[in-house]
């Protein structure tokens, strides 16, 4: 197992290396701001899309990078959302969504698919299986990070159903490092998960 993730990096440059353990770091610590809530998500999990959509241009991998360039804009958006007061001078509430919200998701993520799978076709990449992957991931995240923007609970379902799927893939690709940073995400998103639930239950009882 430690050689497999060894052999990945022989022929990357120290420059590669230390992107990708900033990327791994960020990334990590976006995910625990937003567990907690926290605006710093938004700072932390800039710098880690920048900096993986950079690592995914280089690798080739196409359909990840558009997926954390829309990270990245996304982080803008979100950045801005979370630090908006309402009326009462408080800041946006964890909910559920609704029948629109869900509505938006379902079309969002459809419309994901298809761009995707059209940048794909529009640069002549081959489509292999492991691409088909890409591309689903990407509606499932782009959907995510939106709901996120949002502060809706359903947002953390959609990233560990999304990322169960990219921990295999970023190991059978050699990114050792993304992989087990997904499989931390997965970790975190659960947590995550239960610990807005539980926020969520309180406000609606208060």
């Amino acid at each position: 197992m430690i050689e497999f993730f060894l052999d990945a990096y022989k022929n990357a440059t120290v420059f590669q290396i230390v992107i990708e353990f900033l990327a791994f770091v960020l990334g990590i610590l976006s995910v625990w701001f937003a567990k907690k809530e926290n605006i710093w998500v938004y700072p932390t999990g800039l710098l880690a899309t920048i900096l993986t959509s950079y690592l995914l241009y280089i690798a080739g991998y196409l359909g990840d990078m558009m997926i954390n360039v829309y990270f990245t804009i996304m982080s803008l958006y979100g950045w801005y959302y979370w630090s908006k007061k309402d009326n009462n001078d408080t800041n946006l509430a964890i909910t559920r969504i609704n029948d629109k919200e869900k509505i938006i998701g379902i079309v969002l993520f459809f419309i994901t698919i298809f761009v995707v799978f059209g940048i794909y076709n529009y640069f002549d990449y081959e489509i292999k299986i492991e691409n088909y992957f890409d591309i689903f991931t990407s509606g499932i995240f782009f959907t995510a990070m939106w709901y996120m923007a949002k502060k809706k609970i359903e947002n953390w379902t959609l990233w560990i159903f999304g990322d169960i799927i990219v921990v295999p893939l970023y190991a059978y690709r050699g990114l050792g490092m993304l992989a087990l940073q997904y499989l931390i995400f997965t970790i975190l998103a659960i947590a995550a998960y239960l610990e807005w639930k539980k926020i969520l239950n309180n406000n609606i009882q208060q």
